[in-house]
């Protein structure tokens, strides 16, 4: 005899039949399923939270817009009233006594999941209400044994996110009669908390992260979950997948991080899915027509290479009749760059602004400065912050980081062969620099997106607009515990601002300005260990390293290498150097600077360590020229080492020639630093054993050639002008 058992419990058609057939639940329609929220104003995580509804098609209900918040600030006190009330008002106006409501935060909470999961959980929970839960009790501690005990999960409620029928939440807000900027979470728990309103409403709590993933207090248990193309975020501890994720309280940067990846922001699989989401183009418009922007250009210390940060600068490609310029040099060792840049192309901009070191301004008032004439600039659409030991590569970094039409976006830099960078992933607890599980992988390039951090400096695009509504204290730079930099980071982030950086593209590099000396002309020849990429972009010659890659090395003379490896620049700073040294040796066999005190072929010389370049010099012929001498004298390897570098000058009232002798060297550099023809006359190079002759030496060109036997050779006569060569004995 067959028989049939049918139950109705909380909604649910539970089946029992003999012999077993498979029992469908009898579900709720996602259509009656709405999303209530309050929003006064939108932030950027108001549109975080409706892209994520967006994306996995909520029915948002959007309460309080145009509205001033009234609600207080319960981040540090007590608040949200408000929400109680314009939630009590707009369900007056609902009459479907189906409908399920689901009340939640918006500014700080996401979506992973979509309709049809969240309702089959709250259906799963079989109560009429669920709440969020939270590990922490807030905000009246005397209440914790009030609290139901639970036997596993979170016992205490959490207001920011819960669902229910339409009936039961009418109940339960019902008896508000509080002010906007009394306590919602307080008034929520008063009525969990009694055991016959709990009844009679039937509410309960999502204690195992089912439904609803408050951060605070549980940082520890989330993870985020790459699985099949998708991203969810996984509570290890309950081992739940949450379908919303709150980043309550002090939880603000870590739902920051989350919302990186989460719903499907960036997967192994599809890389950055909402990197040319809402960009502007710049493409259809006319320059003419392109934002108005204004850089502030920052030097703040002695740094490196500041000659080719303004070349650098003019070549960002962006019409310079856009462009305003504000400038800041606190340092007066860099005046020359700035007066020659300025002098050269400052016509070129459509304004200039400079301050000095003579005006006495810190950092923070320059910088508030610079803010503040963008802010009461009508024109001024954005300002692009650059420090000068920012090494711009990419040319187009100012139009791709427009495109992106953020608020704050800075391009991800690095230096050179370590993990520092211009953003942080996290923040301590002290709010310093704190490493995030993704930040090695964004750094090196394995995850590339755009990626919304708590720190970024040294180079950043940010609206006018922000300055104009969101930000008009004047004094972002300012704190009395922070640097300057962090203090602006910090004020953005209490505002709600998100702040990005975007590893899309190459942009370029940052410079390492601690160990740069001031004590030379030419400081930059100095700084081929702290700025190795930079110092040979500066000055090795550009067909170097393809004459390496391709064997381009001519041969004059027998076992005689020709081959370019310094740049015009190059030549003329270490002449320059030389010469402002001006220490030049008289030419005679005593000579105190070398071991024995005599000079078997004297030159009118000044030895590279006399300027304290000796380790500068020999690096440079470990890198530069050491591979030349392995692929030209095969199975011969050099560290470089040297007893003599010198630049030798040549001219004809005062040394125009060198006799025939042998080097006291393996093998010989002779490296031209300056040009035949325009810079003097004769000169070159004849090795006697050959009757081979190199009379026209190229500027930058060094010559390569064995020492102590075979190749006896002679300074040819210098007959007009100042010839200057640089020379340096290797042995291994």
């Amino acid at each position: 005899m067959k028989v049939s058992l049918v139950l109705l419990f909380s909604g649910f058609l539970v089946c029992a039949l003999s012999p077993p057939t498979k029992c469908a639940e009898q579900r709720v329609p996602e259509d009656k399923l709405l999303v209530v929220t309050v929003a006064t104003k939108e932030t950027d995580g108001f549109r975080r939270f409706l892209r994520s509804a967006k994306h996995f098609n909520y029915t948002v209900k959007v309460l309080g817009q145009g509205e001033k918040w009234t609600g207080g600030d319960y981040m540090s006190a007590p608040g949200g009233g408000q929400k109680v009330r314009l939630l009590k008002e707009a369900l007056e106006e609902m009459k479907d006594e189906d409908k399920i409501i689901l009340f939640i935060d918006s500014f700080d909470l996401v979506f992973t999941s979509g309709p049809k999961e969240l309702l089959k959980k709250f259906q799963q929970a079989r109560h009429k209400v669920v709440f969020s839960s939270e590990s922490l009790i807030w905000p009246d501690r005397h209440l914790e044994d009030k609290h139901p005990h639970v036997r596993e999960g979170s016992r205490f409620l959490g207001s920011g996110a819960f669902i229910g029928y339409l009936p039961n939440i009418k109940e339960m807000v019902a008896d508000w009669t509080g002010e906007d900027k009394d306590s919602d979470q307080l008034f929520f728990t008063k009525i969990y908390i009694n055991p016959d309103k709990r009844k009679s409403i039937n509410i309960t709590l999502d204690n195992k992260c089912r439904m609803f993933q408050n951060l605070h207090g549980a940082l520890d248990e989330v993870l985020l979950k790459f699985e099949d193309g998708r991203v969810r975020v996984r509570n290890v501890l309950y081992d739940t997948l949450p379908v919303i994720v709150h980043g309550n309280g002090p939880t603000k940067l870590q739902i920051n991080y989350l919302g990186n990846y989460i719903p499907n922001a960036w997967t192994f699989e599809s890389g950055c899915t909402v990197c040319h989401e809402d960009l502007y183009s710049l493409t259809a418009l006319k320059e003419s027509e392109y934002p108005l922007v204004m850089i502030g250009v920052f030097i703040q210390q002695p740094t490196p290479f500041v000659t080719v940060f303004f070349e650098r600068l003019l070549k960002l490609q962006y019409p310079k009749k856009k462009l305003k310029l504000f400038i800041y040099n606190q340092e007066a060792h860099h005046e020359r760059q700035v007066s020659s840049f300025l002098q050269n192309h400052g016509s070129l901009y459509q304004n200039v602004k400079f301050i000095g070191p003579e005006e006495g301004m810190d950092e923070a008032a320059v910088r508030n400065l610079g803010f503040d004439m963008c802010r009461k600039d009508k024109d001024c659409d954005y300002f692009f912050s650059v420090d000068v030991e920012v090494v711009l590569k990419n040319e187009n970094t100012l139009k791709i980081l427009i495109e992106q039409n953020l608020p704050v976006v800075a391009p991800m830099i690095t230096r050179t062969g370590r993990l520092w960078s211009n953003f942080w992933g996290a923040l301590s607890a002290e709010g310093y620099y704190a490493r995030s599980e993704d930040y090695v992988d964004i750094v090196q390039g394995r995850r590339l997106g755009l990626w919304n951090v708590p720190y970024v400096s040294s180079v950043y695009l940010m609206k006018a607009s922000l300055l104009r509504s969101e930000l008009t204290d004047y004094k972002l730079f300012n704190s009395h515990i922070l640097d300057p930099d962090m203090a602006y980071c910090h004020n953005i982030r209490n505002k709600g601002i998100f702040m990005f950086v975007t590893n899309m593209h190459t942009f370029g590099r940052i410079l390492s300005t601690e160990k740069y000396e001031t004590s030379h002309l030419h400081n930059d020849l100095w700084q081929i260990f702290e700025n190795p990429l930079d110092w040979q972009e500066r000055y090795i010659h550009e067909n170097y390293t393809h004459m390496i890659k391709d064997k381009l090395i001519e041969t004059p003379c027998p076992d005689v290498y020709w081959f370019p490896v310094f740049n015009d620049v190059a030549c003329d700073h270490l002449v320059e150097e030389m010469e402002h040294f001006g220490k030049w040796s008289g030419g005679g066999n005593v000579d105190t600077r070398i071991q024995g005190g005599y000079e078997n072929v004297p030159t009118i010389d000044i030895h590279m360590n006399q300027i304290n370049y000796e380790k500068n010099w020999q690096q440079f012929l470990v890198e530069y020229i050491a591979p030349i001498t392995e692929k030209m004298f095969p199975g011969y390897y050099t560290k470089a080492h040297f007893d003599l570098a010198f630049v030798v000058r040549y001219k004809p009232d005062e040394q125009p020639s060198l006799k025939p002798h042998h080097d006291a060297s393996t093998f010989t550099i002779n490296l031209a630093l300056n040009q035949v023809g325009l810079d003097y006359q004769g000169g070159g190079c004849r090795f006697l054993r050959y009757n081979c002759s190199i009379n026209a030496p190229r500027k930058g060109w060094a010559l390569m050639h064995p020492g102590r036997l075979t190749h006896y050779h002679e300074g040819l006569p210098t007959t007009a002008g100042v010839r200057y060569i640089a020379v340096s004995f290797v042995d291994p």
